[in-house]
């Protein structure tokens, strides 16, 4: 996708079908990722292992919210209308991981809960940050060719949960060599504002959230 410059009307319905595919494969592979990441957190503990199975979650929507978008990109009017819907359904996902973050964080570090190790979870973030930055990439691409806000929004989901990956892996493996039992919960919290941040612009419907 990498300087596609001005489309032409060829050009346009096959990268639409193209972000579609996209977002059919983020729905797979989140489903998946965040089902693992809830259940290997909930058995460790981990309160960023979790955070990152629900951020799988909440990138479901962002995708189902991006099909709905692409359904009817034929019609200009049609499809300016559900860019805007598309890009404040992408905000609310980002408040809403930003928000479950921050309660599970803040109760973690007052129960002063350590997480114990899991090597599932390590094993599913370590994958999610080999795969997430290749579909952010092809996200933006994608965004840039089509002009589309919302796609590139849910190319920083995309991001996000790369950078959340690192977090995750970071804050378990300091706990289970140094005994930071704080490592996880802080580590979840390090995101949160980054994250609301965005879902603000996304909402306020910037087109540059991305």
């Amino acid at each position: 996708m990498e300087g596609t410059g001005r489309l032409t009307t060829i050009d346009r319905p096959a990268l639409v079908r193209y972000s579609q595919w996209l977002e059919y494969f983020t729905i797979g592979w989140n489903t998946i990722e965040g089902l693992v990441g809830i259940a290997a957190g909930a058995l460790a503990g981990s309160v960023s292992l979790v955070g990152f199975g629900v951020d799988s979650a909440i990138e479901v929507g962002s995708a189902l919210a991006l099909i709905w978008r692409m359904s009817t990109d034929t019609n200009r009017e049609t499809r300016e209308h559900r860019e805007r819907i598309a890009l404040r359904v992408v905000g609310l996902c980002f408040l809403s991981l930003a928000i479950y973050i921050v309660i599970e964080g803040v109760e973690q570090l007052l129960r002063r809960a350590a997480p114990e190790g899991s090597l599932v979870g390590i094993g599913v973030t370590f994958a999610s940050l080999v795969v997430m930055p290749m579909l952010a990439r092809a996200k933006r691409r994608a965004a840039a060719a089509l002009a589309s806000g919302a796609l590139r929004a849910d190319a920083r989901q995309a991001d996000f949960c790369a950078y959340l990956s690192a977090i995750v892996i970071a804050g378990l493996l300091l706990n289970r060599l140094f005994g930071w039992w704080w490592a996880d919960p802080v580590a979840g919290l390090v995101m949160a504002p980054i994250i609301a941040r965005e879902g603000v612009r996304a909402l306020r419907g910037d087109p540059c959230c991305g």
